[in-house]
């Protein structure tokens, strides 16, 4: 059985510190320390969103050596002074080869990658990029029995929708498709938001405050 599910969204941020400050202004609460990922020179905190879900803030880790390669999630790209934003999500599959082949879209080879004591297999584009505009998902095979999210304090946050915002939403739907992909997915055409020009993502996501968004900076 090859059906995908929505692993974790992702806050690309030029420091941590500056990640951190948007997600808890934005959701009311702190995210807690992650970890490191020593083959892309960066590290995270993360946020529970299910038993099997969370939020990751990524930036580039100062303390570590440059990978030698371009960094996942375009963060090489990003100016010291750019904003925090929702960046990107992650599709958890019990078969990363035969979901990235079945795809619509090019995900990206795949790579092994680790934070201190886990391991996975990832998909990564060469030059560091999120396809299809920024809103397609990487893909995750985790290689352990329990997943991390299971290990993360519960705050009382849950996940409840992400939608997608593209110029061809009919190409996003058939990625989604091709993934086996349904559930908290809201594909949305562009031309729905006069404010906006470049795809992006919105994330709906229930707190103990009420429901609030992860998106675009303001």
């Amino acid at each position: 059985m090859l059906r995908c599910q929505i692993d974790h969204i992702t806050v690309t941020a030029p420091s941590l510190a500056v990640g951190a400050a948007y997600v808890q202004k934005a959701l009311g609460i702190a995210p807690q320390v992650g970890g490191e990922h020593p083959r892309m020179g960066t590290h995270n905190l993360l946020l529970r969103l299910g038993d099997a879900l969370f939020l990751e803030v990524i930036a580039i880790n100062p303390q570590a050596p440059a990978p030698g390669r371009p960094r996942w999630f375009e963060l090489d790209r990003l100016a010291p002074d750019a904003l925090p934003t929702l960046s990107t999500w992650v599709a958890r599959t019990p078969d990363i080869r035969a979901s990235a082949a079945a795809a619509a879209e090019q995900l990206g080879e795949i790579e092994p990658m680790s934070r201190g004591a886990l391991d996975w297999l990832i998909t990564i584009p060469a030059d560091g990029s999120v396809p299809l505009d920024g809103v397609a998902p990487a893909l995750i095979e985790w290689q352990a029995a329990t997943h991390p999210a299971a290990r993360l304090e519960d705050k009382g946050l849950e996940l409840v929708q992400l939608e997608i915002f593209h110029p061809a939403p009919v190409r996003v739907e058939r990625l989604l498709a091709s993934l086996e992909l349904d559930g908290m997915f809201a594909v949305r055409s562009l031309a729905a938001d006069s404010l906006r020009t470049a795809p992006y993502l919105r994330a709906h996501i229930q707190t103990p405050q009420g429901l609030r968004q992860l998106s675009l900076p303001a």
